[in-house]
């Protein structure tokens, strides 16, 4: 009877021990896809930030670092095997802060917070860099087959950006102004 006893704790303790490793590396996921693209000191500004204006300002910066690092790589002439590779890891970055620049105006939202300067900063540079992009598309440069459709991607989420903060701030009430009482 003792004997049926441990082996089904000890069954039942291997399950737990399983259903624990599998909960710990799903919640960990998340936190991975978020390291794909930012550094170690990025995720720390961002997780430093807790306000979504604040942080809307550091993807838009950070969107714009990878923009100006892959029109770098694309002009150096020294041959790289993984130039390709590189291109695309910038794109998928880039795209990446825009989203997650773009996510943060629903955070604001759900927090009734006034993010109307972020919101024209998200709108201005990403005409900027949506035209950048498309300026990139035109030059077909080189290892354009290697990024072509990342590239379309990039262009897609910049204009899904614009297009949130554009709504956003038709939606988004400035907030109230308290006047002075004579």
């Amino acid at each position: 009877m003792f004997r049926g006893i441990k082996t089904v704790s000890a069954l039942c303790l291997g399950w737990m021990i399983v259903i624990a490793a599998t909960s710990i590396r799903a919640a960990a996921a998340p936190r991975q896809a978020a390291q794909d693209y930012l550094s170690g000191d990025e995720a720390d500004k961002i997780r430093d930030n807790q306000s979504p204006a604040a942080r809307i300002r550091l993807y838009v910066s950070f969107a714009e670092d990878r923009l100006k690092k892959f029109e770098y790589e694309q002009a150096r002439t020294v041959p790289e095997t993984d130039r390709g590779d590189i291109l695309n890891g910038l794109l998928n970055g880039y795209s990446g802060c825009m989203k997650d620049a773009a996510d943060e105006i629903d955070e604001a939202k759900d927090k009734q917070m006034n993010i109307h300067p972020e919101l024209k900063i998200l709108e201005s540079k990403g005409k900027d860099f949506l035209a950048e992009l498309q300026k990139i598309d035109k030059a077909k440069g080189p290892n354009y087959d290697d990024y072509n459709d990342t590239l379309e991607d990039a262009i897609d989420g910049t204009k899904d950006a614009i297009s949130d903060a554009r709504d956003a701030l038709k939606e988004m009430l400035p907030a109230p102004v308290r006047r002075k009482q004579n």
